[in-house]
């Protein structure tokens, strides 16, 4: 059977057309409004619609086209747009109705024009849809089964002596080791990362880069158009800086000499101090 999900994405069908908006078939939530102006002008009867469904400032099921910077089970870095001394704090998350982030759901103060890292969820005493600083809160419960190497999506939402923490797919927490990182992160950054190890306690080390050829291969095939499209000299080396490197490839500096060195050694480039040089197009000299 469909089911029709609050503070979600859904697929609902047009049943009647009223003079302010549309009513879409919310299943077991009933009829919910899609308002005129969101409507198009060749909308018909029966056509299905990707919509977000929220509560209006009544309490109201209402649909719209837009779509929010998160929605229910993401977490999210939204700016504050104003803070109500009874209420809490209201969040632009994307949408014309602003998203609550109650006295008691926030992790410390905040202050407009400030940023928060906060999870979408339910309230569940008032069943509207609210912002929680409470980050471990809303972690799934579930011991993470991400694979060695996995490509993952990580928010970083804190900084301790050791590194950064990072949610990884919405879903659980993970460090990114201070001392394997070319250059700080930023709270709230997105960003792609792999999984380093998933130890038994279910905490997970993360880095930035893939490891041995799954790291290196890519990169290899990286820097190759890069010397082509450059006409076959780059400026960069072994003596390049970490940040130049990060800024340039999106890897680590450790990550970026290997690669180096596993062109050298296939004999693809040569060291140019500084910079290197493509071989490919060069032809071999004669040792005769």
């Amino acid at each position: 059977m469909r089911m029709t999900h609050l503070g979600k994405r859904n697929l609902l069908s047009v049943l009647r057309e009223t003079a302010s908006g549309v009513y879409l078939d919310g299943a077991e939530l009933g009829e919910i409004l899609l308002p005129g102006r969101y409507v198009k002008s060749d909308l018909r009867v029966k056509q299905t619609l990707d919509v977000f469904i929220y509560k209006d400032s009544e309490d109201r099921l209402v649909a719209t086209t837009e779509t929010p910077f998160a929605t229910v089970g993401e977490f999210a870095w939204l700016k504050v747009k104003d803070v109500h001394p009874q209420s809490g704090a209201f969040l632009d998350w994307g949408l014309a109705k602003d998203l609550l982030l109650p006295f008691g759901e926030q992790a410390g103060p905040v202050e407009i024009g400030a940023r928060v890292v906060v999870a979408v969820c339910i309230d569940p005493k008032t069943s509207r849809i609210m912002a929680s600083g409470r980050l471990v809160n809303h972690l799934s419960k579930i011991h993470p089964t991400y694979s060695p190497g996995q490509t993952v999506n990580l928010l970083v939402v804190g900084e301790s002596p050791l590194g950064y923490s990072a949610i990884i797919e919405h879903a659980h927490l993970g460090l990114l080791y201070r001392t394997e990182l070319s250059s700080p992160l930023a709270i709230g950054q997105q960003l792609n990362g792999f999984v380093r190890e998933v130890r038994a306690d279910g905490k997970v080390d993360l880095r930035l880069d893939a490891q041995g050829y799954a790291r290196v291969a890519p990169l290899t095939d990286e820097i190759m158009r890069e010397l082509d499209e450059a006409g076959g000299r780059l400026n960069f080396d072994d003596d390049s800086s970490p940040d130049e490197v990060r800024q340039r490839f999106g890897v680590s500096k450790k990550a970026f000499k290997q690669a180096l060195g596993s062109l050298f050694r296939a004999r693809r480039i040569v060291f140019m101090h500084p910079g290197i040089e493509s071989t490919d197009a060069k032809p071999e000299q004669s040792t005769t």
